[in-house]
């Protein structure tokens, strides 16, 4: 496992669940683009869909788009890191539990984000360093062809 990899993919996905927007923009290139299945089956492109919904989530005490009703963690089940040079991807089932009043719950999907080692680009989030570039999240259920 590439532990510089994983330490910073930590950070990144802890600042989109506590809704800390500057640790996003630290974290994420301007350029982002994402495919988020639950949203729409389009690409999304930049950071002002995040920003949107962090900034809206915190209002309203949600973390990661649920309502805030206890303690919530994430966690990254088969976790793969390849890295090749200046550029890494991490592939990983996320699950995020909740605890409510009825017990946990939890959710799950896949995701794939793609990160660059950005050296000498202001214009891309200002900050050199690691950033998210592009992010692809499926459903973690079966697919309807196997059942």
């Amino acid at each position: 496992m590439d532990k510089e990899i994983h330490e910073f993919l930590l950070k990144h996905l802890n600042g989109i669940m506590t809704n800390d927007i500057a640790s996003y923009h630290e974290t994420t290139s301007e350029d982002l683009t994402l495919y988020e299945w639950w949203v729409t089956p389009h690409r999304l492109d930049g950071l002002p869909f995040h920003e949107f919904m962090m900034y809206s989530n915190a209002e309203r005490g949600a973390v990661f788009g649920a309502e805030q009703t206890g303690k919530t963690r994430f966690d990254l089940s088969n976790l793969l890191i390849q890295r090749y040079g200046e550029t890494a991807i991490a592939s990983y089932t996320l699950l995020i539990s909740t605890a409510t009043g009825s017990g946990v719950q939890v959710a799950a999907h896949n995701e794939s984000r793609v990160m660059v080692k950005m050296k000498g680009k202001p214009a891309l989030s200002g900050v050199e360093g690691w950033k998210v570039v592009h992010v692809h999240k499926s459903p973690a259920y079966s697919a309807p062809h196997t059942g």
